[in-house]
């Protein structure tokens, strides 16, 4: 095995680890004191690299952009809460997979109509453009880099507010058991608004960092939200520290399976069969291991403590 290769290999699956995370973290929040399943969570993520390319165009200076459109993000995240899920709250999950699913093809066409159908790739500042050489055989893209540093700031930045804030107290508090929430005197309605535009914000984020990677595209987060379902429900439905370590687990696995996985193969079986069968499994590892969890713990494996 090539120690140069996993490496790079271990830090792409850190920065999808990471991205998913951001992800995921809203959708865990928006799941988990909602009770709301929301598939538009995708099109925020789409939504917010988009704008942030756009903005990046315009003011020249592509982390300047990321600051405007993270509160540009929570707004559009805001509206989605006020207009298309506050209805949908009494009605079953049914109900919420179509509304959202029909907002799916609403904004893909908006964001067609607007951007065009081609996709935009944003550039980055010329100081992140290079790469950082550790050894002959060993060489890291800079920007990598900043998307993980980027990543583990904004779990660190939430760690902080759910912890430590009156806000993250309410979050904490509907997590377990919203209906004494609202009994409490707490404007749940604003709470609940708040929750989801920190989720689109978070989503928008990371389809932010990963734009100037593979360009802001039309229905970029699609792929992405299924696998943010696999994270939530690995890591328990509700639960920050769960959605945070199965991001990373996720990001890990599904990065050096699709990069070793013939090679562990190749020791049990002939190359040809390894070469042949690797990728097929790799494709679905994440999936037999969301099927194991549910298998053994149904929760997750970080289940938020409910009373």
């Amino acid at each position: 095995m090539d120690t140069s290769l996993l490496v790079i290999q271990t830090l792409n699956g850190l920065q999808l680890g990471l991205l998913l995370f951001l992800v995921a973290s809203g959708l865990t929040l928006v799941f988990g004191i909602l009770d709301f399943v929301n598939l538009a969570h995708a099109s925020l993520y789409m939504l917010g690299a988009f704008i942030c390319a756009s903005l990046t165009y315009a003011v020249g200076n592509f982390f300047l952009a990321v600051l405007i459109a993270l509160p540009v993000t929570a707004l559009l995240g805001w509206g989605v809460e006020r207009f298309v899920a506050r209805p949908l709250y009494a009605r079953d999950h049914l109900d919420h997979v179509l509304a959202t699913f029909g907002l799916i093809l609403v904004l893909d066409t908006a964001a067609h109509l607007i951007w065009g159908p081609e996709g935009i790739a944003v550039p980055l500042p010329e100081a992140f453009r290079g790469q950082i050489e550790l050894s002959e055989t060993l060489v890291i893209p800079t920007y990598r880099l900043v998307i993980i540093a980027a990543g583990l700031a904004a779990a660190g930045g939430l760690y902080w507010m759910v912890v430590h804030t009156r806000l993250g107290m309410l979050i904490r508090a509907g997590a377990s058991n919203r209906v004494m929430v609202g009994a409490l005197g707490i404007n749940i309605e604003l709470l609940f608004g708040l929750v989801f535009a920190l989720g689109a914000a978070l989503a928008g984020l990371a389809g932010m960092l990963i734009a100037p990677i593979t360009e802001a595209s039309i229905g970029m987060g699609n792929q992405v939200i299924i696998t943010a379902f696999v994270v939530i429900i690995v890591g328990g439905i509700g639960s920050m520290k769960g959605a945070f370590i199965a991001a990373l687990l996720i990001g890990l696995i599904d990065t050096l399976g699709r990069s070793f996985l013939d090679d562990i193969f190749k020791l049990v079986m002939s190359p040809d069969a390894a070469e042949n069968s690797a990728p097929a499994i790799s494709a679905m590892l994440i999936y037999i291991i969301m099927a194991c969890v549910l298998a053994l713990k149904p929760q997750g494996l970080f289940p938020p403590k409910v009373r």
